[in-house]
């Protein structure tokens, strides 16, 4: 980096031996050009909150990084927003290791860039710190916003509980933190997964995609890991595995409750220390990757059955990411029909361009239990045998479902969809807002009372999604 730099260590937990070590490092590996201060910061508060960003207007720089507790997470959140908000707006990182992810969220949407938590890792964290500096630079780049569109084309979706956590990519893109997905087989983990690289600094670096249940358990640390020549028969010359290929970039692990434990235990160092061995080698080589990992299974259960080591579980759950089943958002069934339609029309140059009532009718009563993917086959294999420019009833092949709504009075339909379509949409906004009901009111545009009367009428237990949040949390 040939401009002249400036970075500011702040610490508000009085730890002033890791601020010093970390301040060396960065002095070491950002050489002549850089300016470097820091202080131990033991009793802020909102009266020197003025004086302390002045300093940071005078100085101008590029990146702060910022030493905190859960203690003080209230007291930096005015303290960030006013950062950012200012002419200069440098780029934050945050060095935590009490918070929640909600906790880093929320510090994150209001305009930090990363954060880190321990143990601390100058390795891995140096790596980090040049690409915000980087990212300084290239925030104005025309690039960014198409690759916004190509990161976030195919999540396509309008039901809250899926809205809710599409708006967490941007913030999660912004960061270097590892990130866990959840949700059932066919939910989009994987899109999620690369919108989440290609609108983060990253994206001119691979994105490399493993399936962990895909690979045979003896070949799965070759895999990953690589081996050198000779590591064992047959080894005639040396290959890099998985984490080599995704260097610079982000290395997504799905299905990862399959990896064997030995495996478990090399991913685990290499998230510790960014660094692993390929078979057959005694040197230890170092990568800087980003790990997304994702699961269509309850992990906590895993830990508890030993299948998944606990210690690799904390640290891949650093942000969480809950990706609803399809028959959760049905409102969106429509919407990913018509894109696949429309999608598969041109693939095969069929004249396919709509669906009839009774297809999309169909569609709409059918459970999903393979969820997107299994949607966007049922749209494949229709247009590829249809021979005119709308889809029928019978062209929507689905396996068990014969039950038919024919015999239903249009009322009777009516009624059941309404309460199915009224039960769906407030569970989706209880989950969106933690089971604040005057917060789902207002983003239902209804005013208390009548929102409450629509909790009663479909036995929505508010309570759950309370606990279910605190439980988050804690």
């Amino acid at each position: 980096m040939d401009q002249h730099i400036d970075i500011q260590l702040f610490d508000f937990c009085d730890r002033g031996e890791l601020c010093e070590t970390l301040a060396a490092n960065l002095r070491t590996s950002l050489k002549d050009k850089t300016e470097l201060r820091w202080e131990v910061v033991s009793e802020y508060s909102g009266e020197c909150e003025d004086a302390f960003l002045k300093r940071l207007e005078i100085s101008k720089p590029q990146l702060v990084l910022l030493i905190l507790a859960t203690a003080q997470v209230a007291l930096v959140r005015k303290l960030i927003q006013r950062i950012k908000s200012s002419k200069h707006n440098p780029e934050i990182i945050l060095i935590t290791k009490d918070c929640d992810t909600n906790e880093i969220l929320e510090l994150m949407s209001l305009g930090a860039s990363d954060f880190i938590t321990p143990p601390f890792n100058i390795a891995a964290t140096i790596p980090r710190v040049h690409r915000l500096l980087e990212k300084a630079k290239w925030r104005s780049d025309s690039t960014q916003s198409l690759k916004a569109k190509i990161g976030l084309r195919s999540l396509i979706g309008e039901a809250p509980i899926f809205l809710a956590e599409t708006r967490k990519i941007p913030l999660l893109a912004s960061c270097d933190g590892r990130v866990l997905i959840l949700g059932q087989t066919g939910t989009g983990k994987e899109l999620f997964a690369r919108a989440i690289h290609y609108l983060s600094p990253r994206m001119t670096h691979p994105f490399v995609a493993v399936s962990c249940g895909a690979i045979p358990v003896e070949l799965l640390e070759n895999e990953m890991f690589g081996h050198n020549k000779g590591a064992y028969t047959g080894a005639t010359s040396s290959e890099p595995g998985l984490i080599s290929e995704a260097d610079g970039g982000t290395l997504f692990l799905d299905e990862v409750d399959c990896l064997p434990l030995l495996a478990q235990t090399k991913l685990l160092r290499f998230l510790q220390e960014g660094e692993y061995k390929p078979l057959g080698s005694s040197k230890s080589l170092h990568a800087d990757v980003r790990v997304i990992a994702a699961s269509n299974i309850d992990l906590g259960q895993a830990v508890k059955e030993r299948r998944l080591r606990q210690d690799l579980y904390y640290r891949l759950n650093i942000a969480r990411v809950n990706l609803p089943a399809l028959c959760d958002r049905r409102v969106d069934i429509p919407l990913l029909a018509e894109h696949f339609l429309a999608k598969y029309a041109h693939e095969f140059d069929r004249s396919a361009r709509e669906l009839s009532e009774a297809a999309m009718r169909k569609l709409n009563f059918y459970d999903w239990p393979g969820n997107i993917r299994e949607l966007e086959n049922t749209i494949e294999r229709a247009v590829m045998f249809t021979e005119t420019n709308c889809i029928l009833e019978t062209e929507i092949v689905l396996p068990d479902a014969e039950k038919s709504i024919e015999d239903e009075s249009f009322q009777e339909s009516k009624a059941r969809v309404v309460t199915q379509f009224e039960r769906t949409y407030v569970e989706n906004l209880m989950e969106t807002y933690h089971g604040n009901v005057s917060q789902a009111a207002r983003a239902a545009k209804k005013n208390r009372r009548a929102f409450w009367a629509l909790i009663r009428k479909h036995d929505v237990d508010v309570q759950s999604f309370r606990a279910k949040s605190t439980s988050s949390k804690g």
